[in-house]
C-alpha cells in the first residue's frame, strides 16, 4: 500500500513539475512606445455621370453623383502598445438622376424624373487600441481598436418640377460601439499603412422625417453585428511622431 501511495506522490510532483515549466511562448515586445502621437487623415471623394446606363431593371438612367469623406484622427499612447484618442469623420453626398425607366415585366414598369437627393453626415468617436508584434518584428504589427461613436446627419430627397414637385427632409442621430481589428506595416520610423474592418458591432439611430412640409414620421432601428462587414474595411496612412 505504502509503495502505489509513493508511486503516486512521485507522479503528482512530475505532472506538476511539468505544468510550472510549460510555457505558451507568447512573448509581448514593444512595439508601440509609450510618449508617441499617432495622426492621420482619410480622404475619399469619387464622381460618376450616367448616360442611359442600364442596371438591373432600371433603365435609360441618366444623372450624375459625387461622394466626398474627410476623417482625420489624433491619439497618444499613453503605455508601451496602448493608445487613446479621437476621429472626426463629415461625409457629403450627391445622387441626380434625370431620367430613368423601372421596368418590373412586360405590363408593369414606370418612369422617375428629376430625382434629387444631398445628405452630409458627421461623427465623432473615442478609439482605445492595443498593438501587438509578430515576435521581435518591428515593421509589421496588428491592433486591436475599441470604438464609440456618437453622429448626426441631414439629407433631403426630392422628385418632380414645378407644381409636382415633392420632398422629405430627413435629421438623424446615432450611437455605435464596436471593435475593429486591423494590420499595419511601417513604410519608415515616421509613417505606416493601416488596414482594419469591423467585426462586432452594436448600432441605435433615431431619424424624423418631414414630407412636403406636413407629414412627420419617426423611425428606430437597432443593429448588432457578429461577423467580418467587408464594407467597413477602411484603409489609410497614420504618421507616429
Amino acid at each position: 500500500m505504502r509503495y502505489y501511495i509513493l508511486v503516486l506522490f512521485i507522479g503528482l510532483s512530475a505532472a506538476m513539475s511539468a505544468q510550472e515549466q510549460f510555457r505558451r511562448g507568447l512573448d509581448q515586445y514593444t512595439f508601440i512606445p509609450k510618449g508617441q502621437w499617432l495622426t492621420g487623415v482619410n480622404v475619399s471623394f469619387s464622381q460618376g455621370s450616367y448616360d442611359d446606363f442600364q442596371f438591373f431593371i432600371v433603365e435609360n438612367i441618366n444623372g450624375d453623383n459625387y461622394s466626398f469623406k474627410l476623417s482625420p484622427m489624433v491619439m497618444y499612447c499613453f503605455k508601451d502598445n496602448m493608445a487613446a484618442g479621437g476621429r472626426l469623420s463629415y461625409k457629403r453626398s450627391l445622387i441626380k438622376v434625370d431620367g430613368a425607366n423601372v421596368i418590373m415585366d412586360s405590363e408593369s414598369s414606370y418612369d422617375v424624373d428629376n430625382l434629387y437627393s444631398l445628405s452630409h453626415s458627421y461623427s465623432g468617436m473615442a478609439c482605445f487600441r492595443n498593438y501587438f508584434s509578430f515576435g521581435r518584428n518591428k515593421r509589421f504589427g496588428m491592433f486591436a481598436e475599441c470604438q464609440l461613436e456618437f453622429g448626426g446627419g441631414e439629407s433631403k430627397l426630392c422628385n418632380g418640377s414645378g407644381d409636382d414637385v415633392t420632398g422629405t427632409f430627413e435629421r438623424s442621430y446615432s450611437v455605435n460601439l464596436g471593435v475593429a481589428p486591423g494590420l499595419l506595416m511601417f513604410l519608415n520610423n515616421y509613417s505606416a499603412i493601416e488596414v482594419n474592418v469591423g467585426v462586432l458591432g452594436f448600432g441605435y439611430t433615431h431619424t424624423k422625417s418631414i414630407t412636403d412640409q406636413i407629414y412627420i414620421a419617426n423611425r428606430n432601428s437597432k443593429s448588432a453585428n457578429f461577423r467580418v462587414d467587408l464594407f467597413s474595411i477602411s484603409f489609410g496612412v497614420v504618421f507616429y511622431l
